[in-house]
């Protein structure tokens, strides 16, 4: 519980394993329920996760592999899930270690003291994250981080990092079902919570690059992302014709499903 509030971390994970202990490990007491999304993994990912010992994790495993996003938005449902166990905000953690759990209740404060509905972590605005990040992902998350402000309207200067706090009110305010389910699952939420009139709150965090993998290529960064905040974009001026209710159905046919093959994490950018 932090100042009052029980939270949650939704942790989305596809082969894992040799990660994922070190995730979790590091997980401070705040923390009232550790969410585990297998995404269909193979190498025993949600075993592993299990195996830790900490009576806060619960394993929920994907049939088959759906992507980062849709594994996100299930680790939402079971956190916001009416019951005895609902939480009020759901941080989402990586499982390869690439956030820090010293940031936590910096990114929990504004979504717990009301000031914010959505708090989005922002590793660009720490010092020399340039010298901490990869050259390639430093500029890409610059100029995803601008077209993103473009279509969502939102102040937000790190749109691709996955460390983030949701609030229980303003997850009942948007339709996760219809959320983009792979890579650029980040910039369809917040077009989807700046429709809903949520507040969204940029906070520094630190970047952490241990030489993990990044399921992110070429492919995802040049198409795949920009066509989601495109997506983005279209959403927003047919809803602006159309009112509130217009917007997906003519998107759900011109924008399909990205077949950009499995995804290893929300900080794989």
């Amino acid at each position: 519980m932090h100042q009052g509030a029980r939270v949650a971390v939704v942790m989305p994970a596809f082969e894992e394993a040799s990660h994922i202990t070190r995730a979790l490990s590091g997980m401070p007491a705040l923390v009232d329920r550790i969410i585990v999304v297998d995404d269909a993994s193979t190498d025993g990912t949600g075993a592993r996760a299990a195996a830790v010992g900490d009576a806060r994790v619960e394993v929920v495993r994907h049939r088959r592999n759906r992507g980062v996003g849709a594994a996100i938005a299930t680790g939402y449902r079971a956190a916001f899930a009416q019951g005895p166990r609902q939480v009020d905000v759901a941080a989402v953690m990586a499982a390869d270690a690439q956030m820090d759990p010293v940031d936590l209740p910096a990114l929990l404060d504004p979504v717990v003291r009301g000031e914010a509905e959505y708090a989005k972590g922002n590793r660009l605005a720490w010092p020399d994250a340039r010298r901490q990040m990869p050259l390639s992902r430093w500029i890409g998350n610059h100029a995803l981080s601008w077209l993103t402000r473009r279509a969502t309207g939102l102040s937000v200067h790190d749109s691709q990092c996955g460390y983030t706090a949701l609030s229980r009110h303003a997850a009942a305010r948007i339709d996760l079902d219809r959320l983009w389910p792979r890579y650029g699952y980040p910039n369809d939420l917040l077009g989807a919570l700046h429709a809903s009139g949520a507040r969204v709150r940029d906070v520094r965090v630190r970047p952490v690059y241990a030489g993990e993998d990044s399921g992110v290529g070429l492919h995802h960064a040049l198409f795949v992302v920009p066509a989601v905040i495109g997506r983005v974009a279209v959403r927003s001026a047919l809803r602006s014709r159309d009112g509130a209710a217009g917007g997906y159905a003519a998107l759900d046919e011109a924008y399909p499903e990205a077949t950009g093959g499995p995804t290893r994490c929300a900080s794989a950018s």
